[in-house]
C-alpha cells in the first residue's frame, strides 16, 4: 500500500516548514525520505541540487522519543556524534557546552537521562541533533508524548532555536494550533497516499508570539479545515 502520492515541493534555507495532515497520511515517511532512512519508491529526494542517498550529517532528526542512551551522561550524549566521526575533544567540549546553554540545560551536563523530566531529555535530543551543525533539522512530532505545559514551553524554545541559528527545519505534527504557531510555512497532506493539499505561507510575525496576532484564527481555521477536507 502507498503511503505516499506525487509530492512535489521545495524547501528554501531557512523556512520553518510544518507538515500536518490525518493520521496515516504520510507525514512521517516523507520525513524519513528527507532523512534518507528509506529510498522512494519512485522519483528523488534532492538536499542542494544532490540526491538522497541515505543519512547524513548535513540533516539532524529528532525523534518522538528522545532515545538518549541511559549509560551517558547529557553531556556525552550530546557529544556522541562528533566522537563517533573524530571530533578533537576539545572542540567535543565546547560544542557540546554551547548546545546544551541554548537549549537551556548548561546546568544539567553531568546529569544522566532518567534524572531529567520528559521535556529536558528532549531538549537534549534536540542538542545532540544539532551537534554536528546540520542545515536542516528533521523533528517528528517531537512533542507528541509531552504534557500540554512543557508542550507549549517547548514550543517556545523550538521556536527561539531555530530563530538563533537559522536552521531549515521540517517538522511533522497532528495539532493544528501547533502547526501555525511554528510554521512559517503549512504543508497539509492528504489522506493515504498522502499529497499536498495545502500549501500556505505564514504572514504571522515571528519576533512576537503569534497567538496574538488578528490573523491567527483565521490562519488556524483555515488549515484546520484543509485537514478536516483532507481526511474526508
Amino acid at each position: 500500500m502507498l503511503a505516499l502520492g506525487p509530492v512535489d515541493a521545495r524547501i528554501a534555507a531557512g523556512e520553518f516548514v510544518v507538515i500536518v495532515g490525518p493520521s496515516g497520511c504520510g507525514k512521517s515517511t516523507l520525513l524519513r525520505l528527507v532523512a534518507g532512512f528509506a529510498p522512494p519508491t519512485e522519483g528523488a529526494v534532492l538536499v542542494d541540487g544532490a540526491p538522497v542517498a541515505g543519512p547524513g550529517p548535513d540533516r539532524g532528526v529528532v525523534f518522538q522519543q528522545p532515545r538518549l542512551f541511559p549509560w551517558l551522561n547529557v553531556r556525552r550524549n550530546v557529544e556522541f556524534g562528533l566522537r563517533t566521526t573524530g571530533v578533537p575533544k576539545a572542540e567535543r567540549k565546547g560544542r557540546s557546552a554551547e548546545l546544551l546553554e541554548l537549549v537551556g540545560l548548561g546546568d544539567a551536563a553531568a546529569r544522566r537521562p532518567y534524572e531529567l523530566s520528559g521535556g529536558m531529555q528532549q531538549r537534549a535530543a534536540i542538542a545532540r541533533a544539532l551537534a554536528p551543525d546540520p542545515a536542516i533539522l528533521l523533528m517528528d512530532e517531537p512533542f507528541a508524548a509531552l504534557d500540554a505545559l512543557t508542550r507549549e514551553r517547548l514550543q517556545e524554545e523550538i521556536r527561539r532555536i531555530w530563530q538563533a541559528t537559522g536552521k531549515t527545519v521540517l517538522f511533522v505534527t497532528h495539532s493544528v494550533d501547533e502547526a501555525v504557531f511554528l510554521g512559517t510555512r503549512i504543508l497539509v497532506l492528504s489522506r493515504r497516499p498522502g499529497r499536498i493539499a495545502l500549501d500556505r505561507s505564514s504572514e504571522l510575525p515571528r519576533a512576537a508570539d503569534p497567538h496574538t496576532h488578528p490573523s491567527f484564527l483565521t490562519l488556524r481555521e483555515e488549515v484546520a479545515a484543509a485537514v478536516r477536507d483532507a481526511a474526508a
